[in-house]
């Protein structure tokens, strides 16, 4: 039985578009007792399994002290357009993320679920991928008995706040997906939805260690997600073995 048996969840990035998807699946998981989303604003809707806590990002630590979780679910994440700079983008998607996975390890979270980039790597010379890189390797420092890191490349979603080249790419790159194979299968892009149910089916795969999702892994996670069947008792068992 995977930890996500009769889990509490904390999630961050719950207001994001790929976090709110996140969220969605997990209110929607039978084996998700409680869902613990922290944001920085309200984020307007009720559930019985949901508390959404207000907090700043910068005292998190103190603030969520004496919290306990299983599973910890990370959506942070921003551009460098609304950034505005490489710092303020590194201080999201490297400092946030980073605060909140120790903030969950104190919670007692054993697996760690984090959303990357396709292509992320320390050395890489393109800003957006080395950072991303370089947070996936801080968060192995932590020490979580399961990290998850999944690498998605472009993410298929209708946003009101579109821009004319995200609608072009956007309809353009499901065409292009036959033509990524081998080693540039990673890049295809992919819808967030699916990584949304990626996130869910990663604290139900069991595995321990690091584990990195690209294309095709990230799929497979989003199939965990499916309704699972009850194992029979023995008496039907015995029934229906005759």
């Amino acid at each position: 039985m995977a930890e996500g048996d009769g889990s509490i969840a904390l999630l961050a990035g719950a207001s994001g578009l790929t976090g709110a998807l996140t969220l969605d699946a997990l209110l929607g998981a039978p084996d998700i007792t409680r869902v613990i989303a922290v944001t920085r604003r309200p984020l307007g809707r009720e559930h019985p399994r949901l508390a959404n806590r207000i907090m700043q990002f910068e005292r998190l630590e103190s603030q969520l002290k004496g919290t306990v979780c299983d599973v910890a679910l990370c959506c942070l994440g921003t551009t460098l357009r609304k950034a505005g700079s490489q710092q303020r983008f590194r201080a999201v998607d490297v400092d946030c993320v980073l605060t909140f996975a120790r903030t969950a390890k104190a919670a007692n979270a054993r697996r760690f679920v984090v959303m990357s980039s396709a292509g992320a790597d320390p050395r890489s010379r393109h800003f957006y991928l080395r950072t991303k890189g370089e947070m996936e390797e801080e968060l192995e420092g932590v020490g979580f008995e399961s990290l998850d890191i999944l690498q998605p490349s472009m993410l298929l979603a209708w946003r009101a706040e579109m821009r004319p080249l995200e609608l072009l790419g956007s309809a353009l790159m499901p065409l292009a997906a036959p033509l990524l194979r081998g080693k540039y299968a990673p890049y295809r892009a992919i819808g967030a939805r699916t990584v949304a149910a990626a996130m869910l089916g990663a604290t139900r795969s069991g595995r321990r260690g690091v584990q990195r999702y690209t294309y095709e892994g990230i799929q497979s996670l989003a199939r965990l997600t499916a309704p699972r069947t009850r194992p029979l008792t023995p008496a039907k068992a015995s029934a229906r073995a005759r």
